[in-house]
């Protein structure tokens, strides 16, 4: 298959991807278009067979929930059996936005899009391309991110062509992701509500609108509310440690352990920043959690195609702001 990538940055250009998008889903097909977190491999959500085949490009276990994507009020009530007043008020507050509401579901939504669970993750994206996509079909789309399973999630059209070339007939360039990383997922099928997957939308800013949250979801779950759920998740194809030193000199006795040649060693700061003598690249990232999570795709998909075997990210603070960043993190390095 040949896959056609299509600008979208100018009126007319934006017109013709939408077009040509929203073509394409109406006849079933799968598409990856770009959202402000990170860009989805998009398939009518109400559609079983065209979900199903998101599944299949991307090799992602049938137990992995999908999230709908809406651009409208009315078109998340239609996918939800309850809307409760908790969520009028997340949806006022956080909406359009990086925000997954969890609701119980209603019957147009087809099993494999949950998982076979009785929830569905439902979120209005804020990117106008997405948008504008959506509401010209006039259904949701199911949208998870536009990678292979288990692996990097894409931030640019780049991205996602490295990885499903040749898998859908269309990207639509939108740009860089001015998110960065998936949503914060919020349960509003339990009381009280618990956040299910942390984003940029934390737990302080859910809580002042929202009244108490519970701690973690309970472990051990039958069926997945929402992705990004997995132990070992969103990983480059090099191992990840995370890493604190307070000189480079312990930076450098620290990686000496791993056996690896230092021109095979990335390192990926944010405070502390090493000279980068004999590694094969030192990136910086600012010591500001929104800027870190914008960038922190990118650098690893950078680390991986420079053949990275390691790539070595300084530990972040343990603060509210970077948790959604730290859970990201340790996933990707769950398998060290």
């Amino acid at each position: 298959m040949n896959t056609e990538i299509l600008p979208s940055d100018s009126p007319e250009l934006f017109e013709l991807a939408v077009h040509r998008a929203v073509e394409l889903l109406r006849a079933g097909q799968v598409v990856a278009l770009p959202t402000e977190t990170v860009y989805g491999l998009c398939a009518n959500a109400l559609d079983p067979l065209a979900v199903s085949n998101i599944f299949k490009i991307k090799g992602r276990p049938a137990n992995n929930p999908i999230i709908a994507h809406v651009a409208t009020l009315e078109m998340a009530k239609r996918c939800v059996s309850d809307w409760p007043t908790l969520a009028d008020a997340a949806a006022r507050a956080f909406w359009p936005g990086p925000l997954t509401l969890v609701l119980p579901r209603s019957e147009a939504i087809p099993d494999v899009l949950t998982a076979g669970g009785s929830t569905v993750g439902i979120r209005w994206p804020s990117h106008p391309l997405m948008q504008a996509v959506i509401q010209r079909c006039g259904f949701p789309l199911a949208a998870p991110s536009a990678n292979l399973s288990n692996q990097l999630s894409p931030t640019n059209a780049t991205h996602v062509a490295k990885q499903l070339g040749g898998k859908i007939p269309l990207i639509v360039d939108g740009g860089q992701a001015q998110v960065g990383i998936e949503s914060t997922v919020l349960d509003l099928s339990v009381c009280p509500s618990r956040v299910l997957r942390p984003g940029v939308i934390h737990n302080g800013a859910l809580a002042a609108v929202l009244g108490e949250l519970a701690s973690s979801p309970e472990a051990g779950e039958a069926v997945l509310k929402s992705p990004g759920m997995l132990e070992k998740h969103y990983a480059p194809r090099a191992r990840v440690a995370i890493v604190s030193w307070q000189s480079e000199h312990e930076l450098n006795v620290q990686t000496k352990r791993l056996g690896t040649p230092p021109g095979k060693i990335h390192i990926i700061a944010h405070t502390r920043v090493p000279s980068g003598q004999d590694y094969g690249s030192v990136n910086v990232i600012p010591h500001d959690a929104e800027a870190f999570a914008r960038a922190i795709y990118a650098q690893l998909h950078q680390c991986d195609d420079a053949g990275a075997e390691w790539i070595i990210i300084e530990s972040v603070p343990d603060a509210q702001e970077w948790s959604a960043i730290s859970d990201r993190l340790h996933r990707a390095a769950h398998s060290v």
